[in-house]
């Protein structure tokens, strides 16, 4: 009986440590495969911060970019309506130059003539300038007929602005079509026309541009 006991013993000790021995296994494999599990996740959420960190950091610089080239066009449009403003002060002293003044009118009525074609037409200028309106209107008028063969008359209103630089506005018969060629329309004219080319002067090409008028 006891060598019985003892084998029994011995055999349940044996068995113990075979489970043991499994048991230490299944562990360490669950272990490991834990392990992985979380190094996975942390690896992802690693590659997902530094993505978001990528991002963030484009969005950073794309933002500076953006400000730096919107501070570069804004300094840029100051330059040019700096020109312009000079180009406006340069405007209002020209109808001072009398000599130079009578004869800009003259052919800026001889134009709207020759635009209208009608027998009768309204001159619409400043108060200041109606007795060299009605000068330049008349030599106007005589330049028209021997360019056209037709006869004109006109009327002359001083009803234009005081604040306007100079020039003339002309009225159709009906006054339904205006032909204006004051000192400021011809100026605005001139800078929307002429912009293209000072902002080349001025700043050079435009690379993302690649059609110009």
């Amino acid at each position: 009986p006891r060598a019985q006991v003892a084998f029994i013993k011995q055999e349940a000790l044996e068995k113990a440590r075979e489970i043991k021995v499994k048991a230490d296994e299944e562990f360490a494999i669950e272990k490991a495969k834990l392990v992985k599990q979380e190094q996975q996740a942390i690896d992802a959420q690693f590659e997902k911060k530094r993505k978001g960190a990528e991002v963030s950091q484009k969005i950073a610089q794309s933002n500076l970019t953006n400000k730096s080239r919107l501070k570069l066009l804004q300094r840029r449009e100051e330059q040019l309506q700096e020109l312009f403003s000079i180009a406006r002060s340069s405007i209002l002293t020209f109808a001072e130059d009398e000599g130079r003044y009578s004869q800009f009118l003259e052919g800026a009525v001889v134009q709207g003539l020759l635009q209208l074609m009608e027998p009768k037409v309204t001159l619409l200028a400043r108060e200041q300038d109606a007795e060299i309106m009605e000068k330049a209107g008349e030599a106007a008028a005589e330049s028209y007929t021997q360019i056209s063969g037709r006869d004109v008359s006109f009327e002359l209103e001083t009803t234009l602005s005081k604040d306007c630089a100079g020039g003339v506005r002309l009225l159709s018969n009906s006054r339904r079509i205006t032909i204006d060629n004051t000192l400021d329309e011809r100026l605005t004219l001139l800078e929307d026309s002429m912009l293209p080319e000072i902002r080349k002067d001025l700043f050079g090409l435009n690379e993302n541009r690649k059609f110009y008028t």
